[in-house]
């Protein structure tokens, strides 16, 4: 009777324990994003510096979108994923860059708990759509420069519409999967985000709850989007570069190559920035170091993609001179 007693009094102890830790797990409805820096004296340039910054990446990836659009002699495969990417930049800054601008402003940079599952979606959404989309464009230009004769069978209008519904659907599934893994963590305290925007490694390090889950299903997807994705894209460049070596006509080499090269280039910084601030162990995470990594694939790439295109393509260069002066008109 008195072991029964005992048993019984253990357990309400530990339902009064869980009841105690549950309430104060839910004690936290929103966090404080650390932002840029603390110094006072940097807001006003940090403020210029990426209202200019998002202006341009706005600017610059309407004006890709519009050209692609409006363009017949930019209907191909090429510039339709160029045109799903600019989309991609849209989404990646403007789910973090609005947010940021707005904490430099004011005082109090919180962001609530729904906010900041909103935030963490929209940007695993871009940030992985942009990694399968750079990939599916490696393969375009590899079939267009390895097999031309067979280019326009090979990819068929329906090929290119099915691989960017598969790119949007999968990552969509991704970020639901990553967002919805971190919403059932518990948060009991501390709420500062060493961060400017919700991002996961300094998410994980303020869960009061297990994160194996979480962890393992990031080391996932960063096999999968970055070391798979990353080696698929280098195997199609290799071959590009082989089959350029190959042409007898300097000329015909320097075509083939001006038709990727932009692309090589946003490849590379990138998978540059996304490689520092995710591919390395959690142990190893900087807040500082992963502040400015996340600004060069949240803020530096979507701008400098339209101008990288734009600069470096004939094609939309002749179409941005026929769409401006009809807006003269």
């Amino acid at each position: 009777m008195l072991f029964l007693q005992k048993s019984t009094d253990t357990v309400v102890k530990q339902i009064l324990s869980d009841m105690t830790l549950s309430s104060n797990q839910t004690m936290v409805t929103e966090f404080v994003l650390e932002g840029f820096s603390e110094n006072p004296g940097l807001k006003l340039l940090l403020i210029i510096c990426f209202l200019s910054l998002y202006t341009l990446a706005l600017i610059g990836n309407i004006v890709i979108i519009a050209l692609v659009t409006s363009s017949t002699g930019l209907h191909s495969p090429m510039y339709f994923f160029l045109c799903n990417l600019a989309t991609m930049d849209i989404v990646c800054t403007s789910s973090v860059l609005p947010k940021a601008l707005l904490g430099l402003v004011s005082e109090e940079n919180t962001i609530s708990f729904k906010e900041c599952m909103a935030q963490l979606f929209f940007l695993l959404w871009s940030l992985s759509s942009e990694l399968l989309l750079l990939t599916v464009m490696a393969y375009d230009r590899y079939v267009a420069i390895c097999h031309p004769l067979h280019y326009s069978s090979r990819m068929s209008p329906h090929l290119c519409g099915a691989l960017a519904t598969a790119v949007w659907s999968i990552c969509a599934l991704n970020a639901s999967v990553h967002t919805g893994l971190m919403a059932r963590l518990s948060f009991c305290g501390p709420n500062v985000i060493t961060h400017f925007f919700c991002e996961i490694p300094p998410l994980l390090l303020l869960s009061c709850s297990p994160t194996y889950v979480n962890s393992i299903m990031t080391l996932i997807a960063d096999a999968f989007y970055g070391v798979i994705n990353f080696f698929l894209t280098l195997l199609s460049y290799g071959c590009i570069i082989a089959s350029i070596l190959r042409m007898r006509s300097a000329e015909g080499k320097r075509k083939a190559f001006s038709t990727c090269s932009s692309h090589l280039i946003v490849v590379c910084v990138y998978y540059s920035s996304v490689f520092c601030a995710y591919i390395s162990p959690a142990s190893s995470y900087s807040p500082e170091r992963s502040k400015v990594t996340s600004v060069l694939y949240s803020v530096l790439s979507p701008t400098l993609n339209p101008l990288i295109y734009t600069l470096r393509n004939k094609d939309v260069k002749l179409a941005l001179g026929r769409l401006l002066p009809s807006f003269s008109h």
